[in-house]
């Protein structure tokens, strides 16, 4: 799953959650459980809310069956009985989430007790999360344990080893053209973009594109730095500045005057004609840039 911005986890999860039930009541070992996890689904979608087809969902929830309206009890519940099912059927629920950043303080909160209240009952569900790098700071903030349930890792550039088997693997693959980039052309990519990701996909896929033979040379590679460049910035970089407000776009062009990183907030300071304090709280959008 990939959470919006203003995400609303339990609609997003609902689905989810749905079709993990249904698929492990198929097992006989886990259909009573999963039967009961329906049953307790189907309450927490009357009371959240929930559209199906554009539907509201009203039932009268059953007694003591998920009828709270608290997410953060109500979920942990739900997570508990499909770990439970999943457990009897010798299964488990992976959660993959991007954009973790998004979550709300209250639906954050609410995922991460669900996910110590798994923790503590050692059933198999777990989730793998990713998010700008303010997430961690943002998973503490909603609950003090967060930093015991998750390791956190820093995906940063690629390394030189890394950046060239990106570039030149799917190349070689295609063996039945002879499709080959050379060791210039290589070269050029990987320094160029200083490995990352998006950037050094996107510029080696305009090489390839015009590229009129099998082979990319470092020609190649040159001709289409200006076409690379032209859509990141009609696309990757025009989508996030137009997303700033001036006072936000004005920090960044502040930023961007002093070279390379980090920017020390005093210096920042000093070329706004403000002072330290003014800027403290300035909520520059790390979520769009």
């Amino acid at each position: 799953l990939e959470a919006p911005e203003r995400a609303n986890l339990a609609k997003m999860l609902y689905p989810e959650m749905r079709k993990i039930f249904r698929s492990l009541s198929n097992f006989e070992r886990a259909k009573d459980l999963a039967s009961q996890g329906l049953t307790a689904l189907r309450n927490f979608a009357s009371m959240f809310h929930i559209e199906i087809g554009g539907v509201d969902i009203g039932i009268d929830p059953a007694p003591d069956a998920l009828d709270r309206g608290d997410l953060q009890t109500d979920l942990p519940d739900l997570f508990e009985a499909i770990g439970l099912a999943a457990r009897a059927a010798g299964k488990g629920w992976v959660i993959s989430l991007d954009e973790v950043q998004y979550l709300s303080e209250e639906d954050l909160s609410a995922l991460l007790v669900s996910l110590h209240r798994v923790s503590q009952t050692n059933v198999p569900v777990v989730l793998m999360g990713a998010g700008l790098p303010q997430l961690a700071r943002l998973a503490g903030e909603a609950k003090s344990y967060a930093e015991r349930l998750f390791r956190f890792y820093n995906i940063g550039a690629l390394d030189v080893d890394a950046a060239t088997a990106a570039i030149q693997k799917p190349i070689e693959e295609i063996r039945e053209i002879g499709a080959s980039i050379t060791d210039d052309a290589l070269k050029a990519i990987v320094t160029g973009t200083k490995g990352y990701p998006f950037f050094l996909q996107h510029w080696a896929a305009c090489a390839w594109d015009i590229a009129t033979g099998p082979e990319i040379s470092a020609q190649d590679v040159r001709d289409a730095w200006r076409e690379a460049i032209e859509m990141l910035d009609n696309g990757f970089f025009r989508v996030r500045l137009d997303r700033l407000t001036k006072s936000e776009l004005k920090y960044c062009m502040v930023m961007a005057s002093l070279g390379e990183g980090p920017y020390a907030t005093g210096k920042i300071a000093k070329l706004m004609g403000k002072d330290a304090q003014q800027l403290g709280p300035q909520p520059v959008s790390y979520t769009h840039l």
